[in-house]
């Protein structure tokens, strides 16, 4: 061993501590306070950002028009709430009776609305306006008259037949049969030969009937026109007029037809003190 390698070891070098390496970072370990400082500052912007609020005079317009419109669509979903729930609670023949009524009305007013409109469209196309109001008078005369039986008339209907043998029909079930017929659509009615009009009167005159002084006999024979399809029906219900003369021991035919004429006329009564308003 050479003396430079027995030569003491330098006290300084002695006297300072070990060197311990650094601990790694760990890679995984969150920087908790960058974090928290992005999140804050993230936050702060939101709130900046929506208060105060900000809204242009459009946008304020349009939210109006949107809240009025809720409210309405409320309203109205509240109301057909309330007329579902009504119509819920009706019976099957309630329902079924007012979808026919609702049916027959708008059929009804469907035909009404047709016949205006050709009537303004013939006034407004016609050539001579003053011809054609003319044309439209003599019609509506024509229909008066039929109502009032001083015109004959045609049109599809029904007859109907009532064999008396043990005359036990009276003239209050003929009047009942006459009354059914008109509120199911007769347009114009002729029995035995007398023309049935809106005062017509039926008394009884021995094992007879009377008609507005007439005396007819068994068999009764109704001409009507009308349609066939409501006045047949409105006959045979349960407790109407067939069953009420077939209990008499009557017999009742009753038949449609395309063509039914009623010519039986009444004479034109001229009134002893009315007078038209436009004279």
């Amino acid at each position: 061993m050479s003396d430079q390698d027995r030569t003491p070891e330098n006290p300084l070098r002695r006297e300072l501590p070990e060197e311990v390496p650094a601990a790694p970072a760990d890679p995984q370990e969150p920087q908790e306070g960058g974090q928290e400082q992005e999140r804050l500052s993230g936050r702060q912007r939101l709130v900046k950002g929506l208060w105060p609020p900000r809204a242009s005079r459009a946008q304020l317009i349009v939210a109006v028009l949107l809240f009025g419109l809720g409210f309405g669509l409320a309203v109205q979903v509240a109301s057909n709430s309330d007329s579902d729930s009504a119509l819920r609670g009706a019976r099957q023949e309630d329902l079924v009776r007012i979808l026919d009524e609702l049916g027959d009305r708008s059929q009804r007013l469907g035909d009404e609305k047709q016949g205006l409109e050709k009537q303004q469209q013939e006034l407004e196309n016609s050539s001579d306006q003053a011809e054609e109001a003319r044309r439209q008078t003599v019609e509506k005369e024509r229909q008066l008259g039929i109502l009032a039986g001083t015109v004959a008339a045609q049109g599809p209907g029904i007859t109907m037949t009532i064999e008396d043998t043990k005359g036990t029909v009276r003239a209050d079930m003929l009047l009942d049969a006459i009354q059914e017929l008109r509120a199911a659509g007769a347009e114009a009615i002729q029995v035995n030969g007398v023309r049935v009009v809106a005062n017509t009167y039926l008394t009884d005159s021995g094992k007879s009937v009377s008609v507005d002084g007439n005396k007819i006999n068994a068999p009764y024979r109704f001409k009507v026109i009308g349609k066939p399809q409501d006045l047949e029906p409105a006959l045979n219900i349960p407790g109407g007029v067939v069953q009420t003369l077939e209990k008499e021991q009557a017999t009742v035919t009753v038949e449609r037809s395309d063509k039914i004429v009623v010519d039986a006329l009444r004479a034109a009564k001229q009134p002893d003190y009315a007078r038209s308003s436009s004279q």
